[in-house]
């Protein structure tokens, strides 16, 4: 009996969502990590030209946005939080890492791509960002590709004629593997730089960076990085025996002198 109640619930539920939120529940983030982005999908950047996502691939990490360009709201925050972020980043874009923006509407053209574009580097103002930044559009089939390698779900309502969609960001590896994952609108600079840092594998960075890696770890349901407190313990045990090391050390040696 209750299990033909809750059933029924279920099913009454179902009917009485409207269209609207039936097209939301459609849309959603899956994460994937370590899963390969399909580098060979062929999209048009904003000068109109045909490339391939790989072209952006092979020597830098890869920050990617999936975006349409004509959205009202939600795009537009992820891509001023993108821009917020690098802003505050002391890696540059284009020198130390790239970002791809990928329409996920197949109907926009490279002229609006372009008109984003010169947006956010002019925002942005840093030397070399218009290599840096990267606004395309692409077919269904290439954005089926890229939306589903990263676990991206959209919906279009024909009522709005607008998208359901997440809003997320992800960071990939030189060689397109997903690395990390950051939902919202609001990308900490830190966790952004640490994860650019561990997806180059430590190519881009200080030292101080490095080691400061190793006392957090990554948390994929938040999309931050945590203190780690057992790394914390260690190096401040490895400290600590360093620093009795060289007081039993200075005081031999000043004992030495006083002997002598």
């Amino acid at each position: 009996m209750k299990c033909a109640l809750l059933f029924f619930i279920c099913l009454t539920s179902a009917f009485a969502a409207t269209p609207q939120e039936q097209i939301a529940a459609r849309a959603g983030l899956e994460q994937k990590l370590n899963a390969h982005v399909p580098l060979h999908a062929r999209f048009r950047d904003e000068h109109g030209r045909s490339v391939e996502l790989g072209s952006y691939f092979g020597g830098k990490p890869v920050i990617l946005a999936l975006a349409y360009y004509e959205c009202p709201n939600l795009c537009t925050l992820v891509l001023n939080g993108i821009l917020q972020t690098a802003h505050e980043l002391k890696f540059d874009a284009g020198k130390d890492y790239e970002i791809v923006v990928v329409s996920f509407d197949p109907h926009e053209q490279p002229a609006l791509a372009a008109a984003k574009k010169q947006i956010y580097i002019e925002r942005y103002g840093r030397a070399g960002a218009a290599d840096g930044w990267h606004f395309l559009v692409g077919d269904k089939n290439s954005i089926a590709q890229v939306a589903d390698a990263v676990g991206y779900h959209f919906a279009y309502d024909e009522a709005t004629r607008q998208f359901a969609h997440p809003s997320a960001i992800m960071v990939l590896t030189p060689q397109g593997r997903i690395a990390r994952y950051f939902p919202g609108i609001e990308y900490p600079p830190r966790d952004v730089r640490l994860a650019l840092i561990e997806a180059s594998r430590e190519h881009i960075g200080s030292l101080a960076d490095r080691v400061f890696l190793l006392c957090f770890h990554y948390n994929p349901q938040t999309g931050r990085y945590g203190l780690l407190i057992t790394r914390v313990m260690q190096f401040a045990g490895l400290a600590t025996a360093l620093a009795v090391g060289a007081y039993i050390v200075l005081n031999v040696f000043r004992e030495r002198r006083l002997a002598f």
